[in-house]
């Protein structure tokens, strides 16, 4: 018998705002069950929170919150939020520090009502690195983002073809240390919660250098520069 419930979630959008879908996969007692959905106007990490609430509130329905959840999302924005950022949030009844409502309140609070009744651990993992579950979790939210669907699987998980306890942590870190080899397209930097794009080293190191909080990051692509303001929480 599995010890733990394991969810993986994604989101996903064209335009941001622009249509968007989300993608989420639960493995819990010797079945797998995948959900997905999506919008015509909605941003990336809506979907991103979409996904992870559904699959909290499919643990939550089917009565299987006795064992431990695991969750795996490449979403630094939900992984801060549900760790770090939700408590600081309620208890300034739903502002940030500048007094200000929280983006995606409806939902954060939806998520909210469902973690005191589930052992959850949020596991960030980094994604396109080859992660079989993320890369799964991406497909389906993809297929509703472009408004195709997608074909969801439910069914035993001795019949199911993505093997979900396969973290590929191997792989992420060759994929990374390849990355650092490659020539720059761009550097982007977070200083403040204001994002900016750097067409040289000097550049992004002269805005972040003496900083703290600061966030920054060589960008091998443009969709690799958007990928990763988007998994800072940015708004594109």
């Amino acid at each position: 018998m599995q010890s733990h419930t394991i969810i993986f979630t994604d989101g996903a959008s064209s335009g941001n705002p622009g249509p968007g879908g989300w993608g989420t996969i639960i493995s819990f007692a010797g079945k797998i069950s995948e959900l997905g959905g999506g919008e015509d106007r909605t941003t990336n990490n809506r979907m991103e929170l979409q996904a992870v609430y559904e699959g909290l509130k499919f643990v939550v329905d089917q009565g299987i919150t006795s064992t431990p959840v695991r969750l795996y999302t490449d979403s630094s924005y939900v992984a801060n939020g549900i760790n770090s950022w939700i408590t600081g949030w309620k208890r300034r009844n739903w502002t940030n520090q500048a007094g200000q409502t929280i983006a995606n309140v409806d939902i954060w609070k939806n998520i909210a009502e469902l973690l005191p009744d589930i052992g959850l651990t949020i596991v960030n993992v980094s994604g396109h690195s080859g992660v079989p579950g993320n890369e799964r979790a991406d497909q389906i939210a993809t297929g509703f983002a472009r408004g195709t669907g997608y074909g969801l699987y439910y069914g035993d998980k001795d019949e199911y073809d993505v093997d979900l306890e396969n973290l590929n942590m191997d792989n992420a870190v060759k994929k990374e240390k390849d990355r650092k080899k490659q020539k720059a397209y761009s550097y982007v930097s977070l200083v403040k919660g204001d994002p900016k794009i750097h067409y040289t080293w000097a550049e992004c190191k002269a805005r972040v250098e003496g900083q703290k909080g600061v966030k920054y990051k060589k960008a091998i692509s443009k969709d690799d520069e958007q990928n990763i303001l988007r998994s800072w929480g940015v708004k594109l």
